[in-house]
């Protein structure tokens, strides 16, 4: 008999700490738990710390607001002009509502992946190759507008998406590069037509003040004269011309 009363009295003890174990509960800051009452949904989440929960009348869901950053899979995609690309892209979003994120979706992170691959293919096949590659920030913007609206009932907030990759075929590469390399020759030619124009430029104010003062023309010619006599040591007859002399001449009249 005594065994008996021993063996029940340990059994309601340790269904007594089971259901204690199961009423505390510990959540941790950036959790929530959302708690059903007899299937229905307590409208506000409760936690951080210590939640009782009252088994089992009551359940507990635990919701993390953390961020999650997910990996969107490459997806083949056709641009506006018809060129074939492989892009992938990760997206960041958080619950907002705990309470909407459990009772609104199934799975919320599977559905937010889902929706931002579909977002993915539509939005980016509405944009040109050139768009894609030069302006990609208002892509990522647009992006994360259309997820984050589509997303809001479920109580997921979208803060951010970004294109990683955009994988193009061989022969868009090629005439990608034989693009960029006609536009740096391009470049080439314009700045040395700019600094052919600035050169004619100054030899055009150059020629009209010698034209003002035809005796800096004759020393300008001995000064080349002076240089040449400098790096070559062979002997090196020049013809003068008499206007030289005749000037120099006349130089040498005004300074007795």
């Amino acid at each position: 008999m005594m065994g008996v009363l021993g063996s029940g009295l340990g059994l309601a003890i340790f269904f007594g700490v089971f259901i204690v174990f199961k009423w505390i509960n510990i959540l941790n800051e950036y959790e929530r738990g959302v708690i059903f009452r007899l299937g229905r949904v307590l409208r506000e989440p409760k936690g951080p710390g210590f939640v009782f929960v009252f088994w089992p009348i009551d359940r507990m869901v635990k919701m993390s607001l953390r961020t999650v950053v997910h990996d969107i899979p490459p997806q083949d995609v056709i641009t506006r002009d018809n060129v074939s690309v492989k892009v992938n892209a990760v997206v960041y979003f958080r619950v907002m509502n705990p309470v909407k994120a459990v009772v609104e979706v199934e799975n919320y992170v599977y559905a937010t992946s889902q929706l931002a691959q579909t977002t993915l293919r539509a939005v980016l096949g509405e944009v040109e190759l050139d768009d894609l590659l030069s302006k990609r920030e208002n892509v990522n913007v647009r992006l994360q507008e259309i997820i984050d609206q589509h997303s809001d009932p479920w109580g997921v907030k979208v803060s951010m998406v970004e294109v990683k990759h955009v994988d193009l075929p061989p022969d868009m590469q090629r005439a990608i590069a034989k693009q960029a390399e006609a536009e740096r020759e391009k470049r080439a030619k314009i700045i040395h037509a700019e600094g052919e124009l600035t050169a004619s430029v100054k030899l055009r104010e150059a020629a009209d003040v010698m034209a003002k003062n035809p005796i800096t023309i004759q020393l300008r010619y001995m000064q080349t004269l002076a240089e040449i006599s400098t790096e070559n040591a062979s002997t090196i007859i020049f013809p003068m011309p008499m206007k030289i002399l005749e000037g120099l001449a006349s130089l040498a009249k005004d300074n007795d």
